[in-house]
């Protein structure tokens, strides 16, 4: 009797003991090379440096996740960038800038709290030809496709072969610079709209192909010169890939209309972003990728576009080596950069870039 009770109490912590079972993973990358480019400052002097991030930005973090049982979870994530060839913290001196997150999680999705990766970042970089890398990718254009929000709620879910995102920032962390140094966009007591923002995107996902649609909404920040809340950008993105045997081809359209930091009275910006790109896996080492962006300025005349070829090597199952030359054509007296607009380089000057880099995933 007393054997079967003792037995019976064993299995029911053991039950609870499987529940509760927990895993935390350490992980990052380490990503260096040198660059070099043609006009880099309004005297059309050139520049080699070392820099690190070309093709994913350095990175460590941990991940964790906990069985709650009945088939939910608990699951966190945080994730500090920081300058491989410096040292220094990336993204404005965050400790935890690339995310920092802790949600619950079940067969209809999961719903996280913290600073999180805007829809755009967890999406297109399925259809980026460059991945959304931290250099010569879509970035180049608007910074907003690696973008992150504070303050955040997000839900995510998948359902065969589509998945759904949606996110509310209560205040997504614009960096406000004062007297006192840097400090970040909060939550405005009377002012609900201040850096707010919201996004969502529905993506397919299935066999040889993938389509996505994303919405995204930012609010101007109030204690910031020459903004309000009540102005707002306004981003809209659809893209595809198709795969066939070794290659995938690769299309997406950003539309942008907004008036963050426009002096009253003045038109608005308006502006879209074109991309096409090409992908060949020509040896299980060795891919190839070929990439084309257009900028079109709707106020303007001044339209830069560039392209990229890039090869990658892998020397090992967490080692790879990157070479990528890129070039940026710009009109009538367009300032894009092959890292950012007015990024050093003179209005109308072209500019070429080379970056060979090595990368370490742990």
């Amino acid at each position: 009797m007393y054997k079967k009770i003792y037995t019976g109490a064993l299995l029911a912590f053991a039950a609870q003991m499987a529940a509760a079972q927990s895993s935390v993973t350490l992980y990052g990358v380490a990503d260096i090379g040198f660059e070099y480019l043609t006009h880099a400052n309004a005297n059309g002097n050139g520049l080699s440096r070392m820099t690190s991030g070309n093709v994913s930005g350095s990175r460590w973090g941990l991940r964790g996740v906990e069985d709650l049982g009945s088939g939910n979870k608990a699951i966190y994530a945080v994730e500090s960038g920081f300058e491989l060839d410096t040292g220094v913290s990336a993204q404005g001196g965050r400790l935890f800038g690339r995310q920092a997150f802790v949600g619950l999680q079940n067969q209809w999705g999961s719903l996280t709290l913290g600073r999180q990766n805007n829809v755009f970042y967890d999406i297109l970089i399925n259809y980026d030809p460059m991945v959304i890398a931290a250099r010569y990718s879509s970035l180049m254009m608007d910074p907003t496709f690696a973008g992150r929000y504070d303050n955040t709620a997000k839900y995510t879910g998948k359902f065969g072969p589509v998945s759904a995102i949606a996110l509310y920032s209560f205040a997504r962390g614009t960096s406000i610079s004062g007297a006192s140094g840097t400090t970040f966009g909060t939550e405005v007591p009377g002012d609900a709209k201040s850096d707010r923002a919201f996004s969502g995107g529905l993506e397919y996902a299935g066999g040889a192909f993938g389509a996505t649609v994303i919405y995204d909404q930012q609010q101007g920040t109030r204690g910031i010169s020459g903004q309000n809340s009540n102005q707002r950008d306004r981003r809209a993105a659809v893209a595809g890939n198709v795969k066939f045997g070794n290659s995938t081809i690769l299309a997406g359209y950003r539309w942008f209309n907004g008036d963050i930091g426009v002096a009253a009275g003045a038109p608005g910006r308006r502006n879209d972003i074109y991309w096409l790109g090409y992908r060949l896996q020509a040896t299980p080492a060795l891919g190839l990728t070929l990439a084309g962006y257009y900028f079109d300025d709707k106020r303007s005349d001044a339209d830069p576009w560039s392209a990229v070829l890039s090869g990658n090597y892998v020397l090992s199952k967490r080692t790879d080596a990157f070479l990528t030359v890129g070039y940026v054509k710009n009109r009538n007296n367009s300032n894009l950069g092959l890292n950012g607009f007015g990024s050093t380089i003179g209005p109308g000057q072209n500019q070429t870039g080379v970056t060979l880099s090595v990368r370490h995933k742990f």
